[in-house]
């Protein structure tokens, strides 16, 4: 495989529910760290659920690690009070990044609550608020979000978030290169010029990915479907393969201009490190 060195990354974790899954996750940041990513995030739960949880995880990891980290933000569910809170807080404790989401609506609630609906106007707030203190991150779907009608309402609602003060963007994670491109392509022709980075998913567990996947909208080609469902059990040969299919991908992706990699962890260091390694040549 060609050597792709120096393209930047950043690494994604999740606040976990217990101090044990905690540590875990502090512990795959300060390897994560070694590989001097850009920066870290922290998501945040649906209906802000996971609020005092993703602060203590991503001030850790700013001020422990040492590592730059930037917490999920969303609208779903919160005041303007209670936005304008955090963002003191993070802003007093140097947080200089954020992503901005309309976040996921929790189970059972059927349309967005608190008196922002949607991202746009989360970034706008954050501006008003803020100025240019925090470089903005939003989010992009090559594949349109799972809720739009269709490709194009789902690019004016880029376009319109990236026009409200968004810096730069992390895709949903896809495995076709093709629709990254595609979605680039169209987003640029709409006079969008921020950085779109692609988001990576390492394969490690078949069932869980196709379920998750099937939920977010991710389309898994059915070639690395049958391929996975064939090693069953195998978990060895399931990482193995999919190290490679993700290896290539980012290979494709970094020559055809993507800006950089931003790989969603899920708390472990070790599948983003063999990724990194094929495409470093290590």
């Amino acid at each position: 495989m060609n050597q792709t060195n120096n393209i930047p990354v950043s690494f994604e974790f999740f606040p976990t529910k217990t101090d044990a899954g905690h540590e875990k996750l502090i512990a795959a940041g300060h390897v994560l760290a070694a590989e001097n990513p850009e920066f870290f995030s922290v998501t945040y739960g649906a209906g802000g659920s996971t609020r005092d949880r993703t602060r203590k995880t991503v001030l850790q990891l700013d001020s422990e690690v040492k590592v730059p980290t930037a917490p999920h933000l969303s609208c779903v569910g919160d005041s303007l009070d209670d936005l304008r809170n955090l963002l003191g807080e993070y802003r007093e404790a140097g947080i200089k990044r954020i992503v901005a989401l309309r976040g996921d609506l929790p189970s059972g609630m059927g349309q967005a609550s608190g008196e922002l609906r949607y991202a746009n106007e989360l970034v706008e707030f954050i501006r008003r608020e803020t100025g240019d203190h925090f470089t903005i991150e939003v989010a992009a779907y090559p594949e349109a979000h799972p809720q739009a009608a269709h490709f194009e309402s789902d690019l004016k609602n880029f376009v319109r978030k990236a026009q409200a003060g968004a810096d730069s963007a992390i895709t949903q994670y896809f495995f076709n290169a093709d629709c990254y491109f595609h979605f680039v392509d169209r987003v640029r022709k709409a006079g969008v010029e921020i950085p779109i980075v692609p988001g990576i998913m390492p394969i490690t567990n078949y069932s869980k990915l196709a379920r998750f996947s099937d939920a977010c909208g991710a389309e898994i080609p059915r070639w690395i479907r049958k391929q996975l469902e064939a090693y069953g059990d195998d978990s060895d040969s399931i990482c193995a393969f999919g190290t490679e299919v993700i290896s290539q991908m980012c290979e494709r992706l970094v020559e055809g201009g993507a800006p950089s990699l931003h790989f969603y962890t899920l708390n472990q260091a070790e599948p983003s490190l063999d990724i990194l390694r094929n495409l470093q040549g290590r």
